[in-house]
């Protein structure tokens, strides 16, 4: 009988996944981001966003709107950030935890066109059509918590944030996130409605039934709308996904090395400032990152293009203990 002994420092792999970047090569996308931050900056559309960053140590032009971050700014940020973030449901029996190896699978948005199950022609989404994503949503064991999924654009434009929110927040016990927040005095009527669903702020903050998404403008633009998210859920608490769009070949370098430099900036800007706003808010690592169609136009979310972007995305992720949130097919 042969003894096999335990070996020392052995990696084991668990389940099927594509490495497309080794460690040195992350840590170079990584030294090439924080050098973009620093010596090219990000342009922040809001005064009150910039007054924190520049209390936090950022070098502010306010004339121009240039933030430049400091590279120590960015490595505090990541560390700061936390590693697993609980999204609670409203029941408390489809609670998703976010690390950085769970894999779970939610609904993507906003739509704005749905085709029409009675006669099949495509049309303006509504009000009742969230609804029903949000019942699906619910009904759906493979989704793990729900992201609204189309817009209600029969409802007032100033108050649609709140119709969507009135919707998906009554239909569905599984933890929401809100994806197209579009006015900043909405922001913390949003956040009251799920604090009185779960009894209060406080009781939120420690059960987040809600959540929201806010994209960053490619290249490396934080614009007001962002800002007040990221600022608004860091300071009670509640999670915080900053998701880039880059698109190769549009808004970034047409190599993917040199789109996932810039898609890293954008994300981790809005991690600084989430962490300056209120230090060890949680926050997700997002994408929605892919190749640009020359020929239509257009950004295909289903190309091979955004696979390979966001197995990059997803080690970054991973190189840095976040959890992540990136598109698919």
């Amino acid at each position: 009988m042969t003894v096999r002994n335990h070996s020392a420092n052995y990696v084991q792999k668990k389940g099927f996944s594509v490495s497309m970047y080794t460690p040195d090569e992350l840590q170079q996308i990584h030294l090439a981001t924080l050098e973009v931050l620093w010596q090219e900056g990000v342009h922040v559309n809001d005064k009150r966003a910039m007054d924190v960053f520049k209390q936090g140590g950022a070098v502010v032009d306010y004339d121009t709107c240039k933030v430049r971050i400091r590279p120590y700014m960015v490595e505090e940020a990541i560390k700061s950030a936390p590693s697993t973030i609980i999204l609670a449901s409203r029941d408390g029996k489809h609670d998703y935890v976010m690390d950085g190896s769970r894999v779970g699978f939610t609904t993507f948005g906003a739509g704005v066109t749905v085709i029409d199950m009675e006669t099949g022609q495509p049309r303006n989404s509504t009000k009742q059509d969230l609804i029903n994503t949000a019942i699906c949503g619910d009904y759906l064991d493979t989704v793990s918590f729900y992201s609204h999924a189309v817009s209600a654009q029969d409802t007032p434009a100033s108050a649609c944030d709140l119709h969507e929110a009135e919707a998906f927040l009554s239909n569905t016990t599984k933890h929401s996130m809100h994806i197209d927040l579009a006015h900043s005095e909405n922001i913390p009527k949003y956040i009251d409605m799920a604090a009185a669903i779960v009894g209060s702020r406080e009781d939120l903050y420690i059960r987040p039934i809600c959540s929201a998404l806010t994209c960053p403008q490619s290249p490396l633009q934080l614009h007001k709308i962002t800002t007040d998210i990221i600022m608004e859920f860091g300071k009670v608490g509640l999670p915080v996904n900053i998701l880039s769009m880059a698109m190769s070949g549009a808004t970034t370098p047409v190599t993917i090395a040199g789109t996932l430099v810039c898609h890293n900036a954008e994300v981790l800007a809005g991690i600084v400032l989430s962490q300056l706003a209120n230090k060890g808010a949680p926050v997700i690592y997002g994408s929605s990152t892919t190749a640009f169609d020359l020929q239509m136009a257009s950004a295909p979310v289903g190309s091979p293009e955004l696979g390979i972007c966001n197995a990059g995305v997803i080690a970054l992720a991973q190189y840095y203990n976040l959890p992540s949130y990136c598109a698919g097919t």
